[in-house]
Formats: structure tokens, sequence, C-alpha cells
């Protein structure tokens, strides 16, 4: 019998994870939310048909064990990558303000034509990437060992 993993699972070790549905996507969306990166670092790789992000996310899958031992909410730098991309567009993004820092809340997906369709990031302050792929394929993967976040807390969220 195999069980599916448990959110502390997690616990101490590098993600890698990838997402081929949108039950997957729902998952990565959470990992990745208040994520923040400088625009700087987006890049789009026409040629093999990549959009990859390098962010800086909360550790949300550590959070729980973080308040238990009263130690500060954790951040680690991880590439989000969508793949299988025709094109990318933007709104409320200036590429050309390289000293914009960008906030994701989500990662959603819109079905188009059979498996086409668009892998959109919502970001803070009505700003959106929407990456036009021929199947949906997206991947997060740590790829730095977790540093206390600055603030040492949670984004606050105001309802």
């Amino acid at each position: 019998m195999t069980e599916d993993a448990r959110f502390e699972d997690g616990g101490e070790r590098p993600l890698n994870l990838g997402a081929l549905d949108v039950d997957d996507l729902g998952v990565l969306s959470a990992l990745v939310q208040d994520a923040v990166l400088p625009v700087t670092e987006i890049r789009w790789q026409k040629g093999v048909r990549r959009l990859g992000l390098l962010i800086n996310r909360v550790r949300w899958e550590d959070v729980e064990i973080a308040k238990r031992f009263d130690r500060p909410v954790e951040r680690v730098q991880s590439v989000l990558v969508v793949d299988n991309v025709l094109s990318v567009s933007s709104q409320g993004v200036d590429r050309a303000d390289k000293d914009l820092i960008l906030q994701v809340l989500a990662v959603s997906w819109e079905p188009g034509d059979d498996a086409e369709g668009f892998v959109v990031l919502t970001l803070a302050g009505d700003g959106a990437l929407r990456a036009k792929v021929e199947a949906l394929e997206v991947g997060l993967r740590d790829v730095t060992r977790p540093y206390a976040a600055p603030s040492g807390t949670l984004p606050d969220h105001e309802d």
C-alpha cells in the first residue's frame, strides 16, 4: 500500500516537486505563496520553451515546527520553472525598473484547447505573468539552504 506524502514530510530536506495537473499545481501554488523576487530574476528561454524564476519563498512546510520551537520563520531560494512555454505576457510588471521586487500570490491554470492553456502567476499590486503552454508542466526546486526571514515573521495578510 502506498501513502500520499504529508506536508511535514518535507521537514528539513530541500523540495523538488513537479506539477503535471491542476491538483499538483495547487500544491505548488501554496508553497510559493508570498515568495518574493527581483524582476531581474525572471528568464524566458524561448529556444528551450522555458520560463524560470529565482524566488525567495517562505518555507511553509516548516512553519509549524518553527512556531513550536520558537524560532524565526525561514525562507529558501527556489527555482520555479514552467516548461513547454509558447509565449509569455505580463501585466503591471515594469521590466525596465531593475529595482522592482515582485511578490507571488498564486499560481493557477487556465485551460485552453486540448492540453494547451495558460499558467498564470498572480502578483501583488495587480501584476501578473501569463505563460501560454503546450501542456502543463511546472517544477519547484529549492537551490539554497534555508535562512531566517529578514522580518523573522510570517507575511501579514490583511482580510
